[in-house]
């Protein structure tokens, strides 16, 4: 393999190697609603620091994405954040990973259980305004949280346990889209080698991350697409995930994933949106651009964050005020994008 880990951050991998040395009992967590990136990315880690004879626990700020649970081989590795044996873990760990985010908000409840926790941040998004303090291996140009999980291990000289090595796989599988999105860089290919080569399965692994679908998934989309709409121009498309759709079909939040992919694939479109109102009443957008628009930028204006092709936002009040705006902040940046007056 002729990967090498990157110059600009073999420094920070090395510090983060020197704090998990010292550490015997690891917090690992990841943010609300973890992805394939995320989720892969603490399983990877929490392999290989078992292999390597630490204690490990993965402590979310909401439940292990169910369609995920094939990368856990052992259920006992996951505890709940609200549960006394996660809030117990957390105030005996002597360290915590944060992993695919590096913003206090986005670690949710997990934030106060590991205040005072020293800390190691492994991350590829943007800076946002209100960083985690820490350990920092942070940096944007990587394809996924799992390719700096992947510099960790290389540095280490493994081991390379079969859980690590399919839940690196996942995490860059999934944050580079099947690897057709920009961030699918030769690096990606080079570690993707290397996983094969060591015993990742690309067909298996497709299947159970894409082509694994529960029945209530399509229902939802069924439901969702007939909500779907496009700007008069067909620069701009957004889906509307119906009030009580999830109550009406059985889904759940995971179910959500990769919906937002229907308005951002039409012909023509620049930026693909998907709006749904949560049980509080709150407004979830996720943001998809295809072209020139930084929809990171525009998810940080409702207090959300992400990539500039790909990101996301929790907003405090009802879906009807907030997808009025929120469209209207779209359609101004894909005019100023185009240099429209």
């Amino acid at each position: 393999m002729t990967y090498e880990t990157p110059l600009s951050r073999r420094q920070s991998v090395l510090e983060a190697l020197e704090a998990l040395g010292e550490a015997e009992r690891i917090l690992l967590t990841t943010h609300i609603n973890a992805d394939g990136d995320g989720a892969g990315s603490e399983v990877a880690l929490a392999a290989w620091l078992h292999e390597t004879g630490k204690q490990a626990r993965i402590v979310n700020p909401t439940p292990f994405p169910e369609p995920l649970g094939f990368l856990v081989p052992d259920r006992s590795w996951v505890l709940d954040s609200g549960s006394e044996a996660g809030r117990e873990w957390a105030a005996r760990a002597d360290l915590a990973v944060v992993l695919d985010t590096g913003e206090v908000p986005r670690i949710g409840g997990v934030s106060e259980l590991i205040e005072d926790t020293p800390k190691i941040v492994v991350d590829h998004h943007p800076p946002g305004p209100a960083p985690l303090a820490g350990v920092s291996m942070r940096d944007p140009a990587a394809c996924a949280t799992g390719e700096l999980v992947f510099d960790l291990m290389t540095e280490a000289g493994g081991p390379w346990p079969p859980e690590s090595v399919r839940g690196l796989y996942v995490a860059i599988l999934t944050d580079t889209g099947g690897f057709r999105f920009g961030n699918t860089s030769s690096d990606a290919h080079r570690i993707v080698a290397f996983l094969i080569e060591h015993g990742a399965e690309p067909e298996a692994l497709y299947r159970l991350a894409y082509g694994n679908a529960p029945l209530r998934k399509l229902r939802l989309l069924h439901a969702a697409l007939g909500e779907l709409e496009m700007d008069a121009e067909g620069r701009l498309a957004w889906m509307t995930v119906p009030e009580n759709a999830l109550d009406e079909t059985g889904a759940t939040a995971d179910d959500m994933e990769g919906l937002v992919d229907y308005p951002r694939d039409i012909q023509g479109v620049e930026v693909g949106l998907l709006f749904r109102e949560t049980v509080k009443g709150f407004t979830k957008v996720s943001f998809r651009s295809n072209g020139d628009v930084d929809v990171n930028a525009l998810a940080r204006r409702f207090g959300g964050g992400g990539h500039v092709k790909a990101s996301g936002a929790l907003v405090e009040r009802p879906i009807q005020e907030v997808r009025a705006e929120v469209l209207e902040a779209v359609r101004e940046a894909i005019q100023k994008g185009s240099g429209d007056a």
